[in-house]
């Protein structure tokens, strides 16, 4: 081989190397959104130390609705993306009373649950262009309830949870 044919070789696997990880920032920054679940807060839908990839183009052109797991920008602190499902839209009242969910003064069914608060919380009345945030297992979970700034503006939502792809691959 010449010097020549091992230099075009080299510059070739540099080019490809180059396109490669331009193409992954693009969707890592644009497409889709990773995040690691640190805590119980989503048990039993999503585990402790599972890893989830949301779509961050889901609300380009629709907004979030009820039921949806979203990972967001924590509101107490945004360097921090927190992963948990929509309950109160905007305009909502929102209370939990001995453990059982209100939405606008009707019980809402939940059987997504891993384990029930049995406290009562709320109401909160949600503003415009926000979203009041839970986790699915209530007894064990800092959600909108226990935050300084309780809802999630909707401009802070990265994307929607699509799966769970680690230790198991799973549909959200």
């Amino acid at each position: 081989m010449n010097k020549k044919s091992v230099i075009k070789e080299v510059m070739d696997w540099i080019l490809v190397l180059v396109i490669a990880a331009f193409i992954a920032i693009v969707i890592n920054n644009f497409v889709i959104v990773n995040c690691v679940v640190p805590s119980a807060s989503m048990e039993q839908t999503i585990m402790t130390g599972d890893r989830a990839i949301g779509f961050r183009l889901a609300y380009l052109f629709d907004d979030p609705e009820r039921g949806d797991i979203v990972i967001f920008k924590y509101p107490d602190d945004e360097n921090v993306l927190y992963i948990k499902r929509v309950i109160g839209m905007p305009g909502d009242t929102v209370e939990l009373k001995d453990g059982i969910l209100y939405i606008n003064g009707e019980e809402y069914t939940e059987d997504y649950l891993g384990s029930i608060d049995m406290n009562s919380y709320g109401p909160y009345k949600v503003p415009d262009d926000s979203y009041l945030m839970l986790g699915d297992n209530r007894a064990n979970s800092k959600d909108s309830r226990f935050w300084n700034h309780t809802y999630v503006s909707r401009d802070k939502i990265v994307g929607k949870a699509l799966f769970k792809y680690w230790p198991s691959f799973t549909k959200l």
